[in-house]
Order: C-alpha cells, then sequence, then structure tokens
C-alpha cells in the first residue's frame, strides 16, 4: 500500500559482502546487477513488502461496487500487472524522458480509495466503475502536465498539510477493515458473528506475535505472515472460499475497458485530481528519500521522469483496470534497511508483479483470504497509514498556534463525512462527492488554511526542497 516516506535513512555505503554485489569498481550501487542468488532473494523481499497493499485497493474497491467472484479476479490480476509495468518502467527508464532510474516501486495507491468509494456512491450500479476510471484518466493527465512544474508547487504541500493528508487516508479508512472483521457483507444474517471477530483478532494477535519476535525478514512479513496463517486455520472452519481459484483461467492477460467504457464527470475528476496533487507529492518525497539512502542526487529532472510515470500509469492504467499510481513508501524502507539499493533488484521484482497479473489463476489465490483474516489485517495495515501522519505532523512545527489551528480544523473536516455520513446529503451531487471524502475535504482545508497563514500577508514563505528547485 502507498504511504509516504518517513524521512531519508543515511547510513555509509554498502560494501560487496553486504549487498552480494557482483558489480564492477566505480559502478554506482544503484546501477548494480547482483547475482542471481542475490538479486532475486532481494526482489521477493520487495514483493512480501508490497504485495498486501497491492491488492487492497482492488479489494476494496470491487467489494464496493459489487463485482464477482471471477471480475474482482481480474481487476486483482489488472493491479497486480500495472503495478508490474510500471515498476520496470520506473526503474529501468527510457532515455531521459521517463522514469526516475531508482529502486523505486510504484502502484496503485490506497490514497485514492476513499474518493473513489465516494464516487460510486453517486452512481448507479453498473455506472460506477466507469465513472471513476474517466476520474482516474483524467486524473493521469492532469498529473502529466503539473510534472515539469511540481517543484515550484510543493511548496503548497509542507510536512504540515501532507501529515494531515496521510492521517486522513488512515482513519477514514478503518470502517472498512471493521467490517470486514465482521464477516464483509453487512446483509447477511451472521454479519458480526462472534466466529468471524474470533478469526479476525488470532490474525491481529499473529502479526503481533511475528512484529515482536520475528528477526529480519519473518519481522518483515509479519502482515503477509498473519493472512496466511489467519486463512490455513479459516480453512477447515470453512470459512475460506476456494470458489474464484475454480473460476479464474489460469493465463489471460486483462482485456481493453473490460469493466465498462469511461465515463467523465466534473465532481468526480475534480475529487481525485486532489488526490493526484496528494499523491504526486508523496512520490517526490520517495525520491528524494530514496536518492539520500542511495547517495545518488534526485533533481528536479529525476521527480519529473518519476511523476511522468506515475501520469502514463494512472491515464493508461483504466483501460485495463487499473486505478491512481504512486510510490510505496514501504520498498523504500527495504531499501533502507537492506541495504541493496540496486534499482535491478526493484525491476526484477515488477517482472514478477508482472507474471503474477499475467496468471490471474494466482492473483486468485488472494481471494482465499477470508473476509475477518483481511480485517485483522488491515486494522494494522490502515492504522499504520495514520501512524505515518501522525509522524510527519510531529516534525511539522506544531509549537505554532497557527498551524496546531490549521491540523485541528483540517482534520475536522476530514471526520466529518465518518462521524455523520449523511451531513451533506442536502448538498449538490458535486459537494457530495469532493466533500464526502474526508481525505478531499481535509485536503482542501488544508491548503486552503496553509495559504492564509503561511503565504498571504507578510509571513514567510514555505519553500520547497533544494532538490526541487532546479525543475
Amino acid at each position: 500500500m502507498a504511504q509516504p516516506a518517513t524521512g531519508p535513512v543515511k547510513g555509509p555505503s554498502s560494501t560487496p559482502s553486504e549487498t552480494g554485489s557482483t558489480s564492477t569498481p566505480g559502478c554506482h550501487p544503484v546501477d548494480e546487477k547482483l547475482h542471481p542468488t542475490r538479486l532475486v532473494p532481494a526482489a521477493l523481499q520487495h514483493i512480501a513488502a508490497m504485495y498486501a497493499g497491492v491488492v487492497t485497493p482492488p479489494l476494496i474497491i470491487g467489494q464496493a461496487v459489487g463485482l464477482d467472484t471471477a471480475a474482482q479476479t481480474r481487476l486483482i490480476a489488472a493491479g497486480l500487472l500495472i503495478a508490474g509495468l510500471t515498476t520496470v518502467l520506473q526503474t529501468l527508464g527510457v532515455k531521459k524522458f521517463v522514469g526516475n532510474r531508482l529502486p523505486f516501486v510504484n502502484a496503485a495507491s490506497s490514497a485514492g480509495i476513499a474518493p473513489i468509494l465516494a464516487i460510486a456512491e453517486t452512481n448507479a450500479h453498473g455506472a460506477q466503475l466507469p465513472a471513476i476510471y474517466g476520474a482516474v484518466m483524467v486524473a493521469g493527465v492532469f498529473c502529466l502536465i503539473l510534472a515539469p512544474f511540481f517543484g515550484r508547487l510543493l511548496r503548497f504541500f509542507p510536512p504540515l498539510v501532507t501529515g494531515v493528508v496521510i492521517t486522513l487516508i488512515g482513519v477514514t479508512l478503518m470502517p472498512v477493515p471493521v467490517g470486514w472483521a465482521q464477516g464483509g457483507d453487512k446483509e447477511a444474517a451472521d454479519y458480526g458473528d462472534m466466529k468471524y471477530l474470533a478469526l479476525a483478532a488470532f490474525t491481529l494477535v499473529v502479526i503481533l506475535l511475528f512484529q515482536r519476535f520475528g528477526r529480519g525478514f519473518l519481522k518483515q512479513v509479519a502482515l503477509l505472515m498473519g493472512l496466511f496463517i489467519g486463512t490455513v486455520v479459516a480453512i477447515p472452519l470453512g470459512m475460506a472460499d476456494f470458489s474464484a481459484i475454480e473460476a479464474a483461467p489460469v493465463a489471460a492477460l486483462p482485456m481493453p475497458f473490460d469493466f465498462g467504457v469511461p465515463t467523465f464527470q466534473p465532481a468526480a475528476i475534480l475529487s481525485l485530481c486532489i488526490v493526484m496533487l496528494v499523491l504526486m507529492t508523496e512520490s517526490a518525497a520517495g525520491m528524494i528519500a530514496v536518492g539520500e539512502i542511495c547517495e545518488r542526487k534526485t533533481d528536479g529532472k529525476t521527480i519529473t521522469r518519476g511523476l511522468r510515470t506515475d501520469g502514463i500509469a494512472t491515464l493508461l492504467g483504466p483501460v485495463f483496470g487499473g486505478f491512481p499510481t504512486s510510490a510505496f513508501a514501504q520498498n523504500v524502507g527495504v531499501v533502507s534497511l537492506t541495504r541493496v539499493r540496486s534499482r535491478y533488484v526493484v525491476a526484477v521484482a515488477g517482472g514478477a508483479l508482472i507474471i503474477l497479473g499475467a496468471f490471474p489463476v494466482l492473483g486468485a489465490v488472494v481471494s482465499l483470504v477470508p473476509m475477518p483474516v483481511l480485517g485483522g489485517a488491515g486494522i494494522v495495515l490502515f492504522g499504520s497509514i495514520a501512524v505515518s501522519g501522525i509522524r510527519t505532523l510531529s516534525e511539522a512545527g506544531l509549537d505554532d498556534s497557527s498551524n496546531i489551528i490549521l491540523v485541528a480544523v483540517s482534520l475536522g473536516a476530514g471526520i466529518i463525512p465518518l462521524a455523520a455520513p449523511t451531513f451533506y446529503a442536502d448538498f449538490p451531487a458535486w459537494a457530495q462527492t469532493v466533500l464526502g471524502s474526508g481525505i478531499s475535504a481535509g485536503a482542501l482545508v488544508a491548503v486552503s488554511l496553509n495559504l492564509f497563514f503561511h503565504h498571504l500577508g507578510t509571513r514567510g514563505r514555505v519553500t520547497a526542497p533544494a532538490a526541487l528547485k532546479s525543475s
């Protein structure tokens, strides 16, 4: 799942013994081509860190729009395929136009889920995904247009603003895993049954135990271990559904416009363009962090190429069933922790995601995970997003009373749709779409108040990071 980087972590350059490098002298660690015995395990580690996050958006959105098991499987496969293609394009690049050529993972971001669900709620069944995909495609064009100029716009999205948005992403998504923990289907007679709650709690405990007592790789994949063990326990209890695997083809590429021809609604487009600004901020921050970790300067041109990759993926992804694409900061953490900085490692991970997406039967394995198991893991997954936002806010100067007011009002505006879902019921449809998403509402208020307090009048202006000034 997509999260913003919490800051660069620098350390000493790794040696061949640390990374298993077989590079020639003078080769930068980012451009090292490792031996396959080191390359493949390192790539699998990246997949382990991101896999649950990649399948989260199609799982949530597919459930929300009422897709059947077969369609849900295709949506997951499309998400994996697009993530793989985008990651390969980002790491390898195309001349000097696309790709930041860093060990950087891209996939559908969880930041777009809440606004997308708001769009779904304002459209009739069958018209939901076309409206969503139309808005996503325009957001991709929006990203491509802004990419060359984003360095100058980033001053309007300081940590004070992004911290609010990130926190709201985690908070506003929390009802989703809570619903999963109760069985997933609110119309079912046994919704909220203790057997579902017990399975969700068991999964959560497993994750906590791996996080507490696991070492190295096991600690990194605590979330996946919880999903796996929870599913294994659920199978003999009859709580796992094998129908998706039985229905899924072994190999099949996603078909263009399989989920409908996109439609274009102004309110939906506005909502996702706001989200795209946040995603571009996350990607820019992630690129700066990776550049620091890899000791390779991340300048404005590098960020522009990286954001172009996001824009292309967001524009073309909906043709096959994709959603807004951004950086996966958990993989930034993998690079920092392992000190394996080769972009070819991440490129191989992208290739593995392409294989998973091209073989829907592999993607269908994800549907084996029962809703309560996802619920237990989702509490950790979405809660960690909120924690990332809180960490960002803690470094954003909250000793200033103006900043405290900014955060307080923005969080309040963002929580209104969660606390009172019918609050905007009498507003026009376009306003319901924009304000009905806590993330969009909170972002609008945070940006507006940041302009009011820090850019208008005589107060000091917030400047962009030095790495972006050359864009």
